[in-house]
């Protein structure tokens, strides 16, 4: 996937911000920090709160740098998730402070959050995604062309592009 980091450099990254070392954080700011961003806005829809969300965010990788298991998965899908959930409790918040408690209120609530954060990991999966998978589905589906109009413009064969469309998609509906 792109901007995926090898599990050797995680674990580095991780065994590196136990030891308290402040350059790793850096270096992790670096490398994720428009990640966290970007799906802290997708579901907060604000700036500001996005900001505090991505500060929130380093602020617990920092503090719980054990918190991340590499056999769970990639760092940066931990951080995605962390980030995801962060978000997630700011909106139900932020919806909370605005109006009385009521149990429809509370269903519309969390339906702002489900959606929100369905819309943030389709995001990331889009954004994670091979180049070559991300351009084939932007070719079909954004700017409407069938799998051999596709084929024609990214120079692959018809197999192939259906082949990238299908695990493109198949990407998606996880």
């Amino acid at each position: 996937m792109a901007n995926d980091t090898p599990p050797r450099w995680d674990r580095k990254m991780q065994q590196r911000l136990a030891r308290g070392e402040a350059a790793a954080l850096g270096e992790l700011y670096d490398r994720f920090a428009s990640l966290v961003h970007s799906l802290a806005h997708r579901v907060l829809d604000d700036e500001e709160a996005a900001d505090q969300t991505t500060r929130e965010v380093f602020a617990h990788v920092w503090e719980h740098p054990d918190a991340y298991d590499p056999k769970e998965g990639p760092l940066r899908s931990w951080i995605a998730g962390v980030t995801q959930r962060r978000a997630a409790a700011r909106l139900r918040q932020r919806h909370r402070d605005l109006g009385p408690r009521s149990p429809e209120r509370f269903e519309q609530i969390e339906e702002k959050v489900r959606a929100a954060s369905t819309a943030a990991r389709a995001d990331y999966i889009v954004t994670s995604m091979p180049a070559s998978l991300r351009a084939a589905l932007e070719l079909a589906y954004f700017q409407r062309r069938d799998y051999r109009q596709t084929a024609r413009q990214l120079g692959v064969t018809e197999d192939e592009a259906r082949r990238r469309l299908r695990l493109g998609l198949q990407l998606l509906s996880s």
